[in-house]
């Protein structure tokens, strides 16, 4: 995979991932919108296809890790760390202009959502909030979660027809860091761990378990002409940046010693 293909990749598998995510956030949130109020179930599929769609359309250019806790984790087991920055640059653009793409396509409704008595918070549809504002439980949260993702995913590659795992030409296991889907059946069981994590460890944080998914998206709603918009919440952001890295450093390192 050539630098190029790596960045290009990254940068459309994320933004795909970020629309869908965002978007069935919005969606559920925003009023005049369809979808109003569907639930939290109607969110973690959303996110969970988001994953599908981005990984599928990402994975022939870039193998689609659309997350720096999956490319750090990676780097962590492998030892090879020398195309992370490129996978870091193209999923932090990606996300931002995922971001973008759903403002853009919820536009009317952030607009009507103004012009409420009581203005609904946009920050939720871009990036994560805590239920419990403790930045100790916080934090453990995120960390726990992300174990729970990169670790199976890096297991996956160990499993006979999934086909994830870095590869060396042919195989998984051993070899130049990269994750590549090497089946269908292999993105469709990344979706629906990220509908499960969702599902059972989403409820103290919102389940961020990716810088790129929450930094790139509170970057947009700083920076997007949203009205009534509220705060970006910068003193909570690195939570959601931290955590999943350290969860990403513990999955690789538990994933080396034990696989």
């Amino acid at each position: 995979m050539s630098n190029g293909d790596i960045v290009t990749g990254e940068v459309i598998g994320t933004a795909i991932l970020i629309l869908f995510g965002a978007g069935v956030c919005a969606a559920v949130t925003l009023n005049h919108s369809k979808a109003k109020s569907a639930g939290w179930i109607v969110i973690a599929f959303g996110w969970g296809f988001g994953v599908m769609a981005g990984a599928y359309t990402a994975a022939p250019l870039s193998g689609a890790h659309l997350n720096p806790a999956v490319t750090v984790g990676v780097a962590v087991d492998t030892g090879d760390w020398d195309k992370v920055p490129l996978y870091l640059l193209g999923q932090l653009i990606g996300a931002v202009i995922g971001a973008v793409l759903c403002w853009a396509l919820y536009y009317a409704q952030f607009a009507a959502n103004a012009d409420e008595r009581n203005a609904l918070p946009t920050l939720g549809i871009f990036s994560t909030v805590p239920e419990i504002r403790n930045p100790v439980a916080n934090l453990l949260t995120e960390i726990i979660a992300t174990v729970a993702l990169v670790l199976p995913l890096l297991a996956f590659g160990r499993v006979d027809g999934i086909g994830i795992g870095p590869v060396d030409g042919g195989g998984s296991g051993s070899g130049d860091g990269t994750v590549i889907y090497g089946s269908g059946l292999s993105v469709l069981l990344v979706a629906f761990l990220v509908v499960g994590i969702g599902l059972s460890l989403g409820g103290p944080t919102g389940y961020a378990i990716n810088p790129a998914r929450d930094l790139g998206p509170r970057l947009a709603h700083a920076l997007l002409p949203i009205p009534h918009k509220g705060t970006s919440d910068w003193g909570y952001a690195w939570i959601p940046v931290v955590g999943p890295l350290i969860g990403a450093v513990l999955a690789g390192l538990v994933f080396n010693a034990a696989f």
